[in-house]
């Protein structure tokens, strides 16, 4: 092959590891790649007017298409900008190339202005960091960077690109990329183990995580909850759609505070995480979550999750799809007729529970459907039933999305994505992400004001792109999480009922106008009826939206 330049050798080796999509924002140190993409073919750049959104955004890509995803920042400021989202990427193992450009290395010994050690600044937030200090190490580096974020545990990489390195000039060799296998089977003995533990079980309790939905693993998992007869919830900060919404065993998310969850956790004898976090809570307690005595049985693709917090009766190294369906044959060997007769009536009593407690939610949203200003459980039960069974659903709405998952259709495995690093302003990205990941489904962001603000140039990416993303920013006027959480300090705030810092008036946020004045057309939604009026509609419409919905802004402590 002829000699080419390390800028456009590094296109046609992304190119290989399948990437066609560029998220970033360029500068000084990028120029020469942006040089190569005005002769390059097939390779989209996606424009974001600040690394966080680019970071996100590239989050959203690479959840929703399973696929490698490619950020592109300038420099120490840049990859600064980027952190927080870089965390949430971290935190969901979103499989994401990450590079900064970086100065010429004949320059950077006089530390020259934006320069930084830029793999010691994102090593900490990444599964692997380098810099490419020659072009002959280009094709190594960027082919160990792409196995690497692809392997399970799957998460983001880095590299670091000095401009000489992509104006230098290489004899590339064509090589095939690497992948290493993800369908781990589970230990035997483990499973046998499990298996004489779940075959026991009088109540057991299972949770489904993220690893579910990365695995592909919905009908092995639905069969595993059917055959122990078991409520199943998601975990606490999910990041997808973990197990079909509409399945009859499905109880919702789990809540992130320890009594809340102890309380569950006790009408239970042996708990089961296919994949789930256990527990990440959003604050501390005098309670453990766990009760005495409870037995944990653990399936995890990371084993640093296995056993990190709480000791478990069985930890098994392994890959869901893999794994479950010899499990669940181990199960059913193991049991004796009368626990599989026990098994048969627990289950039939499990989805009356199920049914009447999702009954029982949404008659309790729908008597709030006429109250004004808004009620979050309202306006959850309407898009829930407004959105198509094909509908994806980006979450970020921090303290109003109670109940969201027990009404939305979300029964495959990319309908639905959360911020599970909890870094607010990732949703108006990510949402824009998801659909160029997914051009074909309808998208819908559920974004709190708060976040919204944090990353509200997005807006401009989604107009520019033409992603039909439709935006519901819930507008209660407030941080109403830190209100909530202050408020059940009982202190000074509790009893002032004054909480510093927490409205977002005088004046109000203008939403609508935020979104016209880059390119998005926008409504002031005062009534639930308006919304069920308007939703179907717009979605029809296929492009890009915001509803900014004025919801009740009281609270409760939790």
């Amino acid at each position: 092959m002829a000699k080419m330049s390390g800028k456009r050798a590094f296109l046609q080796l992304l190119k290989e590891e399948g990437v066609s999509v560029i998220f970033g924002n360029p500068g000084t140190t990028e120029l020469p790649l942006m040089d190569a993409l005005a002769v390059e073919e097939g390779m989209r750049y996606v424009l974001g007017l600040q690394e966080a959104a680019v970071m996100a955004m590239a989050d959203g890509y690479a959840q929703a298409s399973g696929g490698l995803a490619f950020a592109s920042l300038h420099v120490s400021p840049g990859l600064g900008n980027a952190m927080g989202m870089l965390y949430n990427a971290m935190k969901a193992g979103s499989p994401i190339l990450v590079t900064a450009g970086q100065h010429d290395q004949s320059f950077t010994v006089t530390e020259p202005i934006l320069w930084g050690d830029l793999p010691r600044i994102a090593r900490p937030l990444v599964k692997w960091a380098e810099e490419v200090r020659r072009i002959e190490d280009l094709p190594r580096l960027l082919r160990r960077a792409a196995k690497a974020a692809l392997s399970p545990p799957t998460g983001p990489v880095f590299l670091s690109l000095p401009t000489d390195v992509l104006n230098d000039e290489i004899d590339l060799k064509p090589a095939n990329p690497t992948r290493v296998a993800p369908r781990l089977r589970g230990d035997p003995d483990a499973l046998r183990a499990a298996a004489r533990v779940l075959a026991r079980a009088e109540r057991p309790l299972l949770i489904a995580g993220d690893a579910v939905a990365k695995s592909r693993a919905f009908a092995e998992i639905v069969r595993l909850a059917e055959l122990l007869a078991a409520p199943v919830y998601a975990e606490g900060i999910p990041n997808t759609a973990s197990f079909p919404a509409s399945h009859p065993l499905f109880r919702g998310s789990m809540t992130r505070l320890a009594p809340a969850i102890r309380e569950i956790l006790e009408q239970s004898d042996v708990l089961f995480s296919v994949g789930g976090d256990l527990f990440t809570m959003s604050l501390p307690s005098e309670v453990e979550p766990v009760p005495q005595g409870l037995r944990i049985v653990h399936l995890d693709t990371d084993p640093w999750e296995l056993g990190k917090n709480y000791p478990e009766a069985v930890a098994i190294f392994g890959d869901p799809k893999a794994t479950l369906p010899e499990l669940c044959e181990e199960i059913d060997a193991a049991r004796s007729p009368g626990e599989r007769e026990a098994a048969a009536a627990r289950l039939t009593s499990e989805k009356q529970a199920a049914a009447a407690a999702r009954e029982a939610l949404r008659a309790r949203a729908r008597e709030e459907a006429g109250l004004k200003p808004i009620r979050p459980l309202a306006l959850m039960e309407a898009v829930g039933s407004l959105l198509p069974p094909e509908a994806v659903v980006i979450d970020e709405a921090i303290s109003s999305g109670a109940g969201l998952r027990s009404f939305l259709k979300s029964d495959d495995p990319q309908s639905f994505f959360g911020n599970r690093g909890g870094g607010i302003g990732w949703g108006i990205p990510a949402a824009i992400g998801a659909k160029i990941a997914l051009p074909e489904r309808p998208v819908v962001a559920l974004i709190g004001d708060g976040s919204a603000m944090y990353t509200c140039q997005a807006l401009w990416s989604a107009a520019h792109e033409r992603a039909a993303v439709v935006f519901i920013i819930l507008n209660n006027a407030s941080y109403r999480i830190l209100k909530q959480r202050t408020n059940a300090l009982r202190g000074f705030a509790h009893q002032s009922g004054r909480y510093v810092a927490m409205d977002l008036v005088d004046p109000a946020l203008d939403f609508v106008g935020l979104a016209r004045a880059q390119g998005i057309e926008g409504e002031r939604i005062t009534k639930l009826a308006e919304l069920t009026e308007r939703l179907p509609s717009v979605l029809a419409e296929n492009r890009p939206f915001l509803f900014d919905v004025a919801l009740d802004g009281s609270f409760a402590p939790v």
